[in-house]
């Protein structure tokens, strides 16, 4: 039950049948919003239309505005339809609707916000994708939050999601970690093999990798020539570096529902040889040279006939080389044909998660997936900034398991994974992070997750205590469920009822603009209202949850906080959060 949508499809059956609106398209009309109004004082719903096409109705904004005002008045369902300003229309509901609402949250439980809005078109959600070199990193944990916490958002707003990971196993890096692999492996043998070299990956986390190629092999791959044992070592340590990175995704509540190999594009058949032959073909490729990169002296540039793809053709900034020097692929031809391999399993629509610092690599990717797919495919990239991490207000030193940064292991040790799936998300993620492992775990009102998950837990000690105090006749869930809300008169809890009712609308909004943070925003929002109202309840007993002398009043009350218990169950869900019961 979406009050803003029943509004909204009132309002543009009045707009197709004004004279001044009946004629404009249904695009044009496609602009009119319907939101709560900033001032809750002004009523329940507020529209933009008058505003937005006033100028295409060829009408001033207030002439608009009094001529839908009438027709709104004329259906007789509206108490109040004012108009504010230079043609805003705020609208006030009939008690009964917004009560409806709030009854259909505790009848539907967990389905309650559930929209139909993706009308289960696929979209391919990839992130993670972190190199499988080492441990993940505070950095990847953000982009694997916000990744699953979107997919799960998606998901619930009626998109059919699949969540992908991108391993890159192919390349020079991954040969570099079969090499420091290799390091560990003889140093498990007992050879002397001094510090790791320069250009290896120093951490510590190879050196379980080294002892079980040892366990595995003895000394057979130390007699061995490089060709021969690189790429034993680097399919052994690759599928290790997964096991690790899969049990660190675990271990936040992240999944993904395909693990796509990078190196399988260049298997049999030759998927990015395809891609570009296909290129090609359609004349979309050519042999050229590229000027220098801005701010490149033309004597470090080396000037040399490339094959390239013509990415200026499709949006981007320069056209992009797809072979290497020694004819091999670049990392961007292999990225075009993995993008062009998701096409091709039905994905049209694609949101990958990326880190921050590939924010010049947007354009060229957009780029190659307007060309590989003809068109008819659409990539949205969303980057990830970057996370501060602080103790106490000072910086985290580096970890000694990584070599060089915290990994995300350790602060999922540290403080847990709601705390830190819950902050990850309590910023827009084009918005730089500063998480403070201290803070986050607080048991105060500054700390969201604290005080969000306390609303939760406070809500079923009240139900606890509801069956303790009726105990020889409890009050029952359709009893609940059947309650009279209209006897709550008070305007804190009448104001709960209208926070309940956006929810389903909340969560149309956060999955359309991708925002998951919005949901957090709200759910903090949701719980000072309700831990206000816990407290008003100390100072007037009329308005306490339980009394035992007003059974009906108390049927009406726990309704109320068990729509709030629902939307807060179903917002921490999205976010990967649990509700807990209580709080120890």
């Amino acid at each position: 039950m979406n009050i803003f949508n029943d509004f909204a499809a009132v309002l543009d059956g009045i707009l197709a049948d004004l004279p001044l609106t009946a004629a404009l398209p249904a695009e044009v009309r496609a602009r009119v919003s319907v939101e709560p109004p900033r001032d809750p004082s002004h009523g329940d719903l507020s529209t933009n239309a008058a505003m937005v096409l006033a100028k295409e109705a060829k009408t001033n904004p207030r002439a608009l505005a009094e001529a839908i005002v009438e027709k709104l008045k004329a259906k007789g369902r509206f108490p109040r339809v004012e108009i504010a300003g230079p043609g805003f229309i705020n609208i006030g509901l009939l008690p009964v609707e917004i009560e409806a609402v709030v009854g259909a949250a505790v009848r539907q439980g967990r389905d309650f916000g559930r929209s139909r809005m993706g009308d289960g078109q696929p979209v391919n959600v990839e992130y993670v994708s972190a190199n499988p070199t080492g441990p993940m990193h505070v950095g990847h944990g953000r982009g694997a939050v916000y990744g699953d916490a979107l997919a799960n958002l998606m998901d619930f707003a009626g998109w059919k999601v699949t969540r992908e990971y991108y391993i890159n196993d192919a390349g020079a890096q991954v040969d570099v970690l079969a090499r420091s692999a290799f390091h560990r492996y003889r140093e498990a043998l007992g050879r002397n093999v001094g510090p790791v070299g320069e250009g290896l990956y120093p951490g510590d986390y190879l050196v379980p990798v080294g002892k079980a190629l040892a366990e595995k092999h003895g000394d057979a791959l130390e007699k061995l020539a490089e060709a021969d044992w690189l790429p034993i070592v680097k399919r052994f340590t690759i599928d290790a570096m997964m096991a690790m990175i899969r049990d660190d995704l675990a271990a936040l509540n992240v999944s993904h529902d395909v693990f796509f190999s990078e190196a399988s594009l260049q298997g049999n058949p030759d998927k990015v040889a395809a891609v570009i032959a296909d290129f090609r073909a359609r004349g979309l490729i050519y042999e050229g040279r590229l000027p220098p990169p801005k701010g490149q002296k033309d004597d470090e540039w080396e000037d040399r006939e490339q094959t390239l793809f013509r990415a200026t053709d499709f949006g981007d900034d320069v056209d992009r080389p797809l072979l290497k020097n020694d004819g091999g692929y670049t990392y961007f031809a292999s990225d075009i044909a993995y993008h062009a391999d998701k096409f091709h399993r039905g994905f049209a629509e694609m949101i990958d998660v990326w880190g921050a610092d590939h924010g010049g690599y947007v354009k060229r990717m957009k780029a190659a997936v307007k060309a590989a797919s003809g068109g008819k495919g659409n990539l949205e990239v969303r980057l990830c900034q970057l996370v501060k991490l602080m103790r106490n207000g000072e910086p985290v030193k580096m970890s000694k398991r990584s070599g060089d940064f915290i990994t995300l292991r350790d602060v999922i040790d540290e403080v847990g994974r709601d705390a830190i799936r819950f902050m990850m998300l309590d910023r827009k993620n084009d918005a730089e992070l500063e998480f403070d492992l201290a803070k986050v775990i607080e048991q105060s009102k500054d700390n969201p997750v604290f005080y969000v998950q306390y609303a939760h837990a406070r809500i079923c000690s009240v139900k606890r205590q509801a069956d303790a105090a009726f105990g020889a006749i409890p009050i029952m869930d359709d009893e609940i469920a059947a309650a009279d809300l209209s006897i709550l008169k008070d305007e804190s809890e009448r104001a709960l009822m209208r926070a309940i009712a956006q929810f389903p609308r909340l969560i149309e909004q956060a999955a359309a603009t991708r925002e998951p943070h919005r949901v957090v925003f709200y759910l903090y929002d949701l719980a000072s209202s309700f831990h206000a109202l816990w407290n008003r309840g100390k100072d007037l007993p009329d308005l306490r949850f339980i009394n035992n002398d007003d059974r009906k009043g108390t049927s009406a009350r726990l309704a109320l906080v068990t729509a709030v218990q629902t939307v807060i169950a179903n917002g921490l869900a999205l976010l990967g959060v649990s509700a807990p019961e209580e709080m120890r």
